[in-house]
């Protein structure tokens, strides 16, 4: 299956520091805004069924809300007990003032 590029949200509606739920092709993807940077991953953690949009954000790390890991929001790694298992991340970019997500 070919990757695409594909829009998602204007960057000033982007939070700053934060986290923020948006859907790309029926898929639930979180896309962080954190020092002037975007990173984009799955929206659902890899060891329990919980949303990391409703989790905390620190730095460079997504606590999932449920059991208390944590990623990597750069490359998606399980920085912690329970978690075994990596984040899928997602190549971003930004262009005529929108977010986009390659898939």
């Amino acid at each position: 299956m070919n990757k695409q590029w594909i829009r998602l949200i204007p960057v000033d509606s982007l939070p700053g520091d934060d986290v923020v739920a948006v859907e790309a092709n029926g898929h639930e993807i979180a896309l962080y805004g954190m020092e002037g940077q975007v990173f984009a991953s799955d929206n659902i953690c890899t060891h329990g069924h919980a949303r990391l949009c409703d989790g905390f954000l620190d730095g460079h790390e997504i606590e999932c809300p449920l059991h208390q890991g944590k990623f990597d929001i750069r490359s998606g790694k399980a920085m912690c007990a329970p978690l075994t298992d990596d984040l899928k991340t997602y190549p971003v970019k930004l262009e005529d003032g929108y977010v986009f997500v390659e898939m």
